[in-house]
């Protein structure tokens, strides 16, 4: 989704303009993927990034995937310490 983002200034001189049609199907595709008030307050973040000029190297994207990846983990390796705790 970011290299999409991105992908706006292959076209040379439309790049901010189709920001103005990107931003909004960004910020709802980021509200879909991530969910709840992560992915509200997500997508109020990239429909910012990719409305404001000159900000559409922030990886917004790849950002909230890394954050979801390492939590999941976290979670994961937590619950595995409780039940093998519960176990002794």
């Amino acid at each position: 989704m970011d290299a999409l983002g991105c992908a706006t200034y292959a076209l040379p001189g439309i790049g901010e303009w189709a920001d103005i049609v990107w931003a909004p199907i960004s910020a709802i595709v980021f509200f879909i993927m991530f969910g709840g008030w992560k992915g509200a307050f997500g997508a109020l973040f990239d429909f910012t990034e990719e409305i404001l000029p000159g900000t559409d190297f922030i990886p917004t994207f790849t950002i909230a995937w890394v954050w979801k990846y390492i939590s999941n983990r976290n979670r994961a390796a937590s619950k595995i310490q409780t039940a093998s705790i519960g176990r002794v």
